[in-house]
């Protein structure tokens, strides 16, 4: 027997009260307070709350120590700390998002100044600049020495507090609200408290931004916080959101060592320290870092976390030191009081001796996917912060750029949303089975984690871990919905996405280190591993990385904002695309392309119309092919534009297998709006010269109906309604149950006084009534040609062009002339969106 699935949601009490708002923020640190006063300042009347796990001012923010990376010395220049950024990533950053991060970083530094954090001063006044791991200069500011993260979260709390922001503590997420269209609606949550928002309830808002901070209590042994179980990640896998880069976990290496028994947060030993001068020695006092890395104490995290676990090996040692002593008491009260009032708290005097240390888990480079504006694959949900996945880090991150990144992420996801207002609708329930695990199993899964999917990895450590994490599921007892249980289930999900990750890709990067893969292997590994949870489990797919990582992300923001000016929900395309991905993908990905094209192997591609048609969904198509590695990318011609066999619609170029793997996605769309286009041509070429148009119903497929509006827009062709609350239309059904046309007309205009009412009529006596209530469009609903004509008559004469009318139903292109010639406004054709032929249209590697 199989062990039970992963549950898609938590087994929980059904709310028993809901508040309404127009933003909800989860998580209390940088990134989630800093969203919340940005929207504030934006939109002063909305409503926006905050709710977190813990009091306000707790989470990881506060323990950070070494501050905040920024180009604020004349001689930094963004591209430096752009090449240290990137550097540190191995390869896997995404140079829109770093590039994006150090450009505006200063602005958003200045910005967290103006809330009110105090940095420390040089003697005359300006910001005091030090050097950390991984940066070639000094642009790291702190806060009283090492109280950087305390300081900042002093503002900004401080800042809530005085505005209108509302916040509910002790409140822990359970899972993400959606409606209809799968859209964020809000969150379910239980809250630790008293009074009428105790227990279970919910929050209904038109945005959710996840900050719920980090993972790290997925290890026995971690710098985080108690609260963080990776309580966002796990919410965005039940919600079918896609994780990234899960693997990429930063241990930091320098954690202050309290014996092989002590589990849990552990004191850390800011990278600061050695930024100012201290090293790392053996049990022996050899300075083993020397013949590490050019940079040696001072190299990149996972560099320094690997050079000591080697040691750590070779010596049979379960520790090695810091050595300080040289500071002098004086700089070490000064310079780092709260790492020295930690180290005499365990008996330690760092100015007088070696500080024993070992690596600890710190910070999760992956989290949940987002785009450059902190769109995740789900609409009107964003992430930001150590939950989220900007691409900022890569496969490792540089020291003190993660603060940097919730400043700077949260403005930009405030931003979007006060631009895109979203407005979804009703929440709806979900169709998962609930489940829990049992919280006596905590501390075996993190055992489990910090034994086989720590610093040193291997396929039999990680297939271990596995094996345990599947019995861990297993439980001989009903167990109680409850704060543990719900954090229990949630480190099982994240452990088991971060296991499977760590399985699957075979070699050494960053902060994941394959001993028995033990070299870096761009041809076969130089991308990113994405995950969505399924019913039958983890789904992975593999998403090539490359050169055009910058082109990628900034033909996706100008995709979207194409779509945007063509009426369309870029998230929501988005979300159709990731939903279109993930069934042509699965678990294995492109298993053909896989196995018989190299990895690195690269090609130009043409797309191509085998037939004359009208082109739509050019833009959907580009981005499905961007969004899986595609390095270049043009256009030939434009959504609308009249194509005969033969012509080179797009030009793309890239990895062959990226090319081959995005092919069947994105010609399905654009084959299919295309052929939408094209239908719709035909009928508009039909009935040219007359004042009628040609419109579409919403015989539409199933989460394609924006996309097919647009094509039959591109086709020369006009919209009819959206969704049934766009506009009232009564048919015969609606007669029937109001007891007449009229009567259903007042019911509807009393309802919705301010709504445009239309009414659909099967016979001619029925116009005078509906004239006599005032309606303003008229549907004619498969009348004839003679009876048509009859109708425009009528209507002229009794109110000339005050009503529309639309002769719908048995329309056909050899009548449609006839029709149009009768004077009607419209012919609405179902056949446009529901039964148009696909354009053909095929890719061409070209040699």
């Amino acid at each position: 027997m199989s062990a039970p699935a992963i549950p898609l949601r938590l087994t929980a009490p059904a709310p028993g009260w809901t508040v309404e708002a127009d933003v909800v923020v989860v998580g209390s640190g940088i990134a989630g307070l800093t969203a919340a006063l940005r929207y504030a300042e934006l939109e002063p009347a909305a409503k926006v709350l905050v709710v977190t796990k813990d009091v306000l001012s707790a989470g990881s923010t506060r323990w950070a120590q070494g501050g905040i990376a920024a180009v604020l010395d004349p001689r930094d220049t963004p591209g430096e700390h752009l090449s240290d950024t990137l550097l540190a990533g191995v390869g896997l950053c995404d140079v829109a998002a770093v590039r994006t991060l150090v450009t505006e970083g200063p602005g958003a530094l200045r910005r967290l100044m103006a809330r009110g954090a105090r940095f420390d001063l040089t003697a005359d006044g300006g910001l005091q600049l030090t050097r950390e791991g991984g940066h070639r200069r000094r642009r790291i500011v702190h806060a009283g020495g090492d109280a950087t993260g305390a300081e900042v979260q002093r503002a900004l709390v401080e800042a809530v507090r005085a505005g209108s922001i509302e916040v509910i503590e002790h409140a822990l997420v359970l899972d993400l609200l959606k409606d209809a269209e799968g859209r964020a609606r809000g969150v379910t949550l239980h809250v630790m408290g008293e009074g009428a928002r105790d227990g279970v309830g919910a929050v209904r808002a038109r945005a959710v931004v996840l900050a719920t901070g980090g993972m790290g209590q997925v290890y026995a042994a971690t710098t985080n916080p108690a609260v963080s179980t990776g309580d966002g990640v796990a919410l965005a896998l039940r919600a079918g959101a896609v994780v990234r880069d899960l693997e990429f976990v930063q241990f930091h290496p320098t954690v202050l060592w309290l014996g092989p028994a002590s589990t849990g947060q552990q004191p850390l030993i800011s990278e600061a320290v050695r930024g100012e001068g201290a090293f790392l020695v053996d049990h022996e006092g050899e300075r083993f870092m020397r013949g590490e890395h050019e940079l040696a104490d001072l190299a990149p995290r996972d560099v320094v976390a690997k050079a000591i676990m080697r040691r750590m090996r070779e010596t049979g040692h379960e520790h090695v030191y810091l050595d300080g002593r040289h500071f002098g008491r004086d700089t070490w009260a000064t310079r780092f009081p709260t790492i020295y009032a930690v180290c005499r708290e365990h008996g330690i005097d760092p100015a007088a001796e070696l500080v024993p240390v070992a690596p600890a888990a710190h910070y999760a480079s992956g989290g949940v996917r987002t785009d450059l504006r902190g769109r995740t694959s789900i609409g009107g949900l964003y992430a930001c912060g150590e939950v989220a996945c900007t691409g900022v880090h890569g496969a490792n991150r540089l020291a003190s750029n993660s603060l940097l990144e919730g400043l700077v992420f949260a403005e930009r996801i405030a931003e979007d949303i006060h631009r895109v207002r979203h407005e979804p609708g009703d929440p709806v329930d979900g169709e998962a089975a609930p489940g829990l695990v049992d919280p006596r199993t905590r501390p075996r899964i993190q055992g489990h984690m910090s034994m086989g999917a720590s610093v040193l990895r291997s396929r039999e450590s990680l297939l271990v871990t596995a094996k345990a994490l599947r019995d861990a599921r297993w439980t001989p007892v009903a167990v109680p919905a409850c704060t543990e249980s719900w954090e229990a289930t949630n480190l099982l999900t994240v452990a088991t996405v971060l296991t499977g990750a760590a399985t699957a890709r075979l070699e050494t990067r960053g902060s994941h280190w394959r001993e028995d893969h033990d070299t870096r292997d761009d041809n076969e590994w130089l991308g990113h591993l994405d995950v969505t949870l399924t019913e039958e489990g983890p789904r992975m797919t593999y998403t090539p990385h490359g050169d055009a990582s910058s082109r990628r992300l900034e033909d996706q923001e100008a995709v979207a904002r194409e779509l945007a000016a063509a009426g369309l929900d870029p998230a929501g395309v988005d979300a159709l695309i990731d939903r279109a991905l993930d069934e042509d993908l699965r678990e294995d990905g492109d298993v053909t392309s896989l196995a018989t094209i190299p990895a690195g192997r690269y090609a130009v591609a043409d797309v191509v119309a085998r037939k004359d048609g009208i082109v739509a969904g050019l833009a959907v198509a580009e981005a499905v092919f961007v969004r899986l590695g595609a390095a270049r990318s043009e256009r030939r011609t434009k959504d609308g534009e009249r194509v005969r066999a033969g012509d080179v619609l797009m030009t793309v170029e890239g990895p062959v297998r990226a090319l081959l793997t995005a092919e069947r996605t994105a010609l399905n769309l654009l084959t299919h709006l295309s052929g939408v286009a094209t239908l719709t041509g035909r009928w508009v070429e039909e009935i040219s010269g007359t004042k009628a148009r040609v419109r579409d119903s919403r015989k539409t497929l199933p989460g394609l109906r924006a996309l097919e509006k647009y094509a039959v827009r591109c086709g020369g062709g006009v919209n009819h309604r959206m969704s049934l609350s766009d506009a009232a239309l009564i048919k015969d059904n609606h007669v029937v149950a109001a007891g007449g046309v009229a009567e259903a007309f007042r019911a509807v205009r009393e309802r919705y006084p301010d709504l445009p009412i239309e009414v659909e009529v099967d016979r001619l006596d029925q116009l005078e009534a509906v004239l006599d209530e005032g309606a303003e469009e008229i549907l004619l609903d498969n009348f004839t040609i003679e009876d048509t004509a009859r109708a425009v008559q009528i209507v002229k004469k009794r109110v000339g062009n005050r009503v529309a009318l639309e002769a719908s139903g048995g329309l056909t292109l050899e009548s449609a002339r006839d029709v149009a010639d009768t004077g009607v406004d419209y012919l609405a054709v179902g056949a446009l969106t529901h039964s148009a032929p696909a354009l053909d249209i095929a890719l061409d590697l070209r040699g």
